[in-house]
């Protein structure tokens, strides 16, 4: 199974953090997110990494191959990084979506149990993973959804009809890969479309094909946005890597409050 992790962004929302790197390579208890990620992968039987690189690439690449080694992990650079959305990224390395792969944003950090329930799920092309809680804000990337099957993922989901958030990780298995690419094909079509979130080809898809959701809630995971969400990733990651028991839901509550405060 392979990966393909989102990282060009700088993380401007984590200025000064970021200034001189991007967030991926912050550091959560003396590892970075992206190390984190690729370590929790490789848990799973997932060893076949592409990181598309952006802000800060010759860093990322610095750390990744001190780390795994020369060409172990293997990288993609996106010119267009500040000018262009994770949509464009995704195209940048359509090359690589011809098997089943996981999609994963390079901010999200999870134990490796969300993975194997992944990969686990119902067989389908498509299978967003999604977190249930009990208060949603305006940055949630929220979906409704009809049983397991996805109808509609975006930010702006009326409250009456969420029924969860994407926390930014979906599984492409058989025709899935192809049926991405074409999406992100016709959405590039248009100029605009390089401001848009590759979330939203998926969105699209959910109109016309069965796009599937496995729910995590209960397992540790959190979203890395702003400077208050480091120590909130302390806690996750000591959740899962010191006892495996995950506090993900409950903790991405807490950051969302934190969050939602910040901006206001």
């Amino acid at each position: 199974m392979k990966a393909i992790i989102l990282s060009a962004g700088q993380g401007k929302r984590l200025l000064p953090l970021t200034a001189a790197m991007p967030k991926c390579l912050l550091e959560v208890q003396d590892k970075t997110i992206i190390e984190w990620q690729i370590d929790e992968l490789h848990k799973c039987g997932v060893d076949r990494i592409t990181v598309v690189t952006g802000y800060g690439a010759d860093k990322v690449e610095e750390i990744l191959q001190r780390r795994y080694g020369p060409q172990r992990i293997q990288t993609h650079y996106s010119p267009d990084y500040a000018t262009t959305d994770n949509l464009v990224s995704c195209w940048k390395v359509r090359h690589e979506m011809t098997e089943d792969f996981i999609l994963l944003n390079g901010d999200t950090l999870f134990e490796a149990a969300i993975v194997k329930n992944l990969l686990k799920s119902p067989a389908g092309p498509i299978t967003v993973t999604v977190n249930h809680k009990d208060i949603y804000d305006a940055d949630d990337m929220k979906v409704s959804m009809d049983g397991r099957r996805l109808t509609r993922v975006g930010k702006d989901i009326p409250a009456g009809s969420i029924h969860g958030e994407s926390i930014g990780m979906i599984l492409f298995r058989d025709a899935g890969p192809m049926v991405f690419r074409n999406g992100l094909e016709k959405a590039l079509a248009d100029k605009a479309s390089v401001r848009r979130w590759y979330l939203s080809v998926i969105n699209e898809i959910a109109q016309a094909k069965t796009v599937s959701t496995c729910s995590i809630k209960g397992l540790a995971w959190c979203e890395v946005d702003y400077p208050a969400d480091l120590k909130q990733a302390d806690r996750v990651v000591a959740a899962f890597n010191n006892n495996g028991i995950g506090h993900g839901a409950s903790e991405n509550s807490n950051r969302q409050k934190t969050a939602a405060s910040q901006r206001r």
